[in-house]
């Protein structure tokens, strides 16, 4: 087994307060003899201190690019932001969070760079789903509910209503586009608030599941074009969790339909990462969060589950540690070889685009997966 560098870069994006490490990954990793970078500060967002990773073997380096001109393996949460783009370099590999589809920029870096670009969100187990994915879907479910419960108060410009409402007075109205991982989260954690909410998807299947285990303030419907448009009628907070693994998010709210929600009503869009599901949406941050279009509520954070840092980093981190050694231990070849499953989060390589959703996306070709 060939000793690898593997970094771990602080997190640059706004208000990200993650890490793609906890110090239990350096333990493992240090244990199979590979060489562990941490930037200094890089575990502080998730209450991890500098001295606990190195307790555990690992170097604490004081800049990202003595990270990335050391390591072979970078280890992210968060795709490299444009000042990390010069600091990639050809041969290595990079394992974070991409979102290819939604952004043509961050596209063209990897390609020039030669990096190696495998992405957590399209990585998938033996039974199909989406392993590294579901966790913070799970978070970014959650929050949004939170999220949406305030920015419906007047003080942040919302209709003024609290979610569950009171005795006599009617609870507000919920919309969950789409019933994969975020959705039911968001569904579950609005019913138990006390909200009514209705929840849209195009399989039937899933419907039927959540039908049997959800409260009874929830009700399903088939998301077609009739059906979401007499749903924003109602919806007090309508909350955007569609996804298609790999490609951009279908946009299912037009400008125009803003002007059929109640006024001052929210939108939470969970799907802004891979271009967002309303027209209107675009990517804000922890800083500036919202933004009013249509006399409508706009949320679009592209890194809701940065706000938790602790919780996500080591909700992220339990599925993710098995893949950073997989790839430390077999290197890149023989990780996908061995496992199909990670082999489907390669999405660049060597200068290609692997990932068909990826090259569609841009009108790029797509190459075969070739070492």
């Amino acid at each position: 087994m060939k000793s690898l560098v593997v970094g771990v870069p602080s997190e640059v994006k706004n208000h990200e307060y993650r890490v793609s490490l906890t110090p239990v990954g350096v333990e493992e990793l240090s244990l199979r003899g590979h060489k562990v970078l941490i930037q200094a500060g890089a575990g502080q967002g998730s209450g991890i201190p500098d001295e606990a990773y190195r307790h555990q073997g690992a170097e604490i380096v004081a800049d990202a690019k003595a990270i990335w001109s050391r390591a072979d393996l970078v280890v992210k949460v968060k795709e490299p932001m444009k000042e990390e783009w010069p600091l990639m370099r050809k041969g290595q590999v990079v394992f974070t969070f991409f979102h290819f589809a939604a952004d043509r920029d961050l596209t063209e870096a990897v390609l020039k760079s030669g990096i190696s670009a495998v992405a957590y969100e399209t990585i998938r187990d033996s039974k199909g789903t989406l392993p590294l994915l579901t966790p913070m879907s799970e978070v970014a479910g959650r929050m949004s509910i939170q999220e949406g419960a305030k920015y419906l108060e007047r003080p942040f410009e919302g209709r003024g209503i609290l979610l569950g409402g009171v005795p006599g007075v009617a609870p507000a109205q919920v919309v969950v586009l789409g019933a994969g991982v975020v959705g039911a989260n968001a569904a579950r954690v609005a019913a138990g608030l006390g909200a009514h909410v209705k929840i849209l998807d195009v399989n039937l299947d899933r419907l039927r599941y959540l039908a049997d285990v959800m409260p009874p303030n929830v009700s399903t419907l088939f998301s077609d074009r009739h059906n979401i448009l007499q749903s924003l009628t109602s919806a007090d907070l309508l909350i955007g969790s569609v996804l298609i693994p790999g490609g951009r998010a279908p946009r299912l709210v037009r400008t125009e339909d803003l002007k059929r929600m109640p006024p001052r009503s929210v939108i939470i869009d969970v799907a802004i990462d891979q271009g967002g599901c309303v027209e209107t949406s675009r990517p804000t941050t922890h800083e500036n969060p919202t933004f009013m279009v249509n006399n409508v509520v706009h949320y679009c954070v592209t890194n809701m589950p940065g706000a938790v840092g602790r919780t996500s980093t080591y909700a992220l981190t339990n599925v993710t540690l098995p893949y950073v050694l997989d790839l430390a231990n077999k290197g890149l070849k023989g990780a996908v070889m061995d496992n199909p499953g990670l082999a489907l989060g390669l999405n660049i390589h060597d200068g290609k685009v692997i990932q068909p959703l990826v090259a569609a996306a841009f009108g790029l070709p797509c190459e075969g997966l070739l070492f």
